[in-house]
């Protein structure tokens, strides 16, 4: 029987969502429960479980690809099917599910396959360690080559790391939160075909491993969630596994076991519930350089405004024939940067920074643009900016947004950089006092677009306006710098023309 895998019902708010991370392929077996793919939408990451044991049949929506809510993903053959697997090796010969079916000779292939060490990569020379994130596979397992195993996170970025050949883990030696030093081994790879695993693990599963490691990270919320220990549910999965379905006829046993306690109030009472995580390394450094910019620095913020109408004019003329060039759509922050980068170069104080008791001043302009992400906020760097069209802009800024709702940032994006542009305005904030990303002197905060009564030559019209905030370190900018560098970028953004006259 095939059952559609299907994305989940999004929330009223969410247009779309996007495939993040398949942790299967077609032909692998599955069990009930076992979370087959992530999908992520703008505030949340949907996790999407097989409905019943079986096998993946097929893969129609690959990882970035966007879809939508209720749209079929992929399909599973329920029941054992080991067709399944043979049928997906092409050019495999016809002994080779024979041979999946021998445990004796599955082992046999498993002892003689070459092992390897899975290892840390190698770390940047500022970071003294990583920690391990994310397992994507189980001992046993089968893997193909360049298939992510497992996420190692540094105080910056994710790294990942992919099995050097076709095989499967043997061993995990690094669990998940612990912390790894560079080239550190954290797991055994044996190459090849190793079905014997599955079946060494799968014979003894619910004795052997522990409770935490048989459940689904659905299951493993959920009993998180309602405050439940694993043993005092009884698993109908294979080999005892707890199901979704497990735990909520627990809970309903256990409501029909205290009828004349289950009154409203005792119900508010246990919705009062709290969740304890650990931050992660990123967020960390997140607070850990916050809180270092505010007790380092001597950080002022100066306000100014800006009528966006003159860019919104351009933008409506010329989008079009702009996309039809260049292939991407002319946004805000191309204008923003460009200004930002005209401004620095008339104003070198707020383009330098303080070493020692050394002002550095830079000839070059790396302008960092800070960036959302799933993991906290992140601020990699488009370089070279007074190089740059308006187009290649526009493509820098997209390739930086991609890369970090994606992880794949390097150490070399988020290293370096002379100034910082954020935008609240993406989230609604119609004014704020945005903090220095040291060693940088300055930061500009853009805001929220929205229309505003103005005097214009005695008379009240209606315009698009947007506060622009500048905090900057006093320590090395004075008042009239600051104001001055503001009055450049407000002026830049009036007339845009500047731009392309250099006036």
């Amino acid at each position: 029987m095939a059952h559609e895998i299907k994305v989940p019902v999004l929330p009223e708010s969410v247009a779309d969502a996007t495939i993040a991370t398949w942790h299967v392929k077609a032909g692998d077996k599955v069990t009930r429960d076992q979370n087959l793919v992530d999908i992520e939408t703008d505030k949340v990451v949907l996790e999407v479980v097989a409905p019943a044991d079986g096998v993946i049949a097929d893969i129609s929506a690959e990882e970035g690809a966007t879809v939508l809510g209720e749209q079929v993903i992929g399909t599973l053959e329920a029941g054992d099917s080991a067709d399944a697997p043979a049928a997906k090796s092409d050019n495999k010969s016809d002994d080779a599910p024979k041979e999946e079916k021998k445990p004796a000779s599955a082992a046999k292939d498993d002892s003689s396959g070459a092992q390897s060490d899975i290892k840390v990569p190698v770390l940047p020379e500022s970071v003294a360690d990583a920690t391990i994130a994310t397992w994507h596979v189980q001992p046993g397992e089968q893997v193909s080559r360049d298939q992510n195993l497992v996420d190692i996170e540094t105080d910056k970025v994710v790294l990942e790391v992919v099995a050097p050949a076709d095989g499967s883990i043997k061993e995990i030696l690094a669990s998940e939160g612990e912390t790894v030093t560079a080239e550190a081994v954290i797991a055994t790879f044996v190459e090849g075909a190793s079905s014997g695993a599955p079946a060494a693990k799968q014979s003894e599963e619910s004795a052997d491993a522990s409770e935490s490691d048989a459940l689904s990270p659905s299951v493993r919320r959920l009993l998180g969630e309602k405050d439940i220990d694993p043993s005092q549910v009884k698993g109908t999965g294979k080999g005892g596994r707890i199901t979704k379905e497990d735990v909520e006829k627990h809970l309903k046993g256990a409501t029909k076991a205290a009828p004349a306690e289950s009154s409203e109030p005792s119900v508010a009472a246990g919705n009062r519930t709290e969740k304890r995580v650990p931050m992660t390394r990123l967020r960390k450094t997140i607070a850990k350089r916050l809180l270092e910019a505010k007790n380092s620095t001597a950080m002022l913020t100066t306000f100014n405004e800006v009528n966006m109408k003159p860019i919104m004019d351009l933008r409506k003329q010329y989008q079009e024939s702009f996309e039809k060039r260049h292939g991407i759509r002319l946004g805000f922050m191309s204008f923003y940067v460009k200004a930002v980068t005209e401004a620095l170069k008339r104003f070198p104080e707020v383009n330098a920074s303080l070493d020692g008791d050394d002002i550095c001043y830079h000839n070059y302009f790396d302008i960092s643009i800070a960036v959302s992400t799933p993991r906290g906020l992140v601020t990699p760097i488009l370089r070279d900016c007074d190089a740059l069209g308006m187009a290649g802009v526009e493509k820098g800024i997209k390739d930086l947004a991609l890369k970090g709702r994606d992880g794949k940032l390097s150490m070399d994006d988020l290293q370096g950089g002379n100034f910082t542009i954020t935008n609240g305005g993406v989230f609604g904030s119609l004014m704020s006092t945005p903090i220095i990303n040291p060693p940088q002197s300055a930061i500009l905060g853009m805001h929220k677009i929205q229309d505003r009564p103005m005097a214009v030559n005695g008379k009240v019209e209606i315009l698009p306006m947007m506060y622009l905030a500048l905090s900057y370190d006093h320590r090395i900018i004075d008042g009239k710098e600051s104001v001055g560098f503001l009055v450049t970028v407000k002026e830049m953004l009036e007339e845009p023309t500047r731009l392309l006259l250099d006036v």
